[in-house]
């Protein structure tokens, strides 16, 4: 199968296509079908992209952002139900089917995408059943995220859980430097901002990461790795297999 190999034909530069690992996946034929739709976008950090029942009309192909799919809570409190970077989409499920967001779309780390309308990648979902494939096994990367993540937070303690939540951010972000907070994480994670912060001075203390207000830096991938749980792994390689699948169908 033919990979990016564009240049004139992009509306972006190419280089930036190659940098989200969806569009890096696409055959030259798509990619060229696409790329005139694509506007380079900033997104700022807690900046929503959509909100719970909001009809999505754009949706992300994420360079360096992280964006967190989070389920509000009529106490106010949120949850993160999944985590979206490089590796895909943000608001794909309405170029699949139109429907409505059942989360919202908040920026957790700022940085850029490429952004393109839904009715335009509709058209191209129609005509390339690879774009449509590969679609759509991210929309089930996405939700055995969610379940993996559900499940990590009702069974495994908050080290562990945090451990897993910094070393997600940081592959979704392509640097181990978070422009983030201790009371972010605790949100995200549906845990005490105190019980992040004691967790966060075990780490640093074990030379693990560093932090600062609103910063922090991983230090020792290895070793967190090590204190994580196994639903860090897990969820990367829920998402490889995925799309591996579709890559070896497309090729035989």
């Amino acid at each position: 199968m033919k990979r990016l190999t564009i240049a004139a034909a992009a509306a972006v530069a190419p280089d930036l296509l190659q940098t989200n690992f969806f569009l890096a996946a696409l055959p030259e034929a798509e990619c060229k079908a696409l790329a005139p739709h694509l506007k380079h976008t900033e997104l700022k950090q807690q900046q929503i992209l959509f909100d719970v029942r909001d009809v999505v009309t754009e949706i992300y192909f994420v360079i360096d952002a992280v964006v967190s799919l989070v389920i509000p809570l009529g106490t106010g409190e949120t949850v993160e139900s999944a985590m979206v970077g490089r590796d895909g989409v943000v608001g794909s499920g309405a170029a699949l089917n139109g429907r409505v967001s059942l989360n919202q779309g908040i920026v957790q780390v700022g940085g850029y995408a490429l952004r393109c309308p839904v009715e335009p990648l509709q058209d191209i979902l129609q005509k390339y059943s690879y774009v449509r494939a590969l679609m759509g096994t991210h929309e089930q990367a996405l939700l055995a995220q969610a379940q993996q993540s559900a499940a990590c937070n009702a069974t495994h303690v908050i080290e562990n859980r945090v451990s897993r939540w910094l070393l997600r951010a940081a592959d979704l972000h392509g640097r181990n430097e978070l422009p983030i907070t201790h009371e972010y994480i605790a949100k995200m994670l549906g845990v005490s901002r105190s019980s992040v912060t004691v967790i966060a001075r075990t780490l640093q203390e074990a030379g693990m990461i560093r932090y600062s207000r609103g910063h922090i830096k991983l230090l020792d991938v290895t070793a967190l790795q090590e204190m994580t749980c196994e639903c860090y792994q897990t969820i990367k390689s829920n998402y490889d297999a995925l799309v591996g699948s579709v890559t070896l169908t497309e090729s035989a």
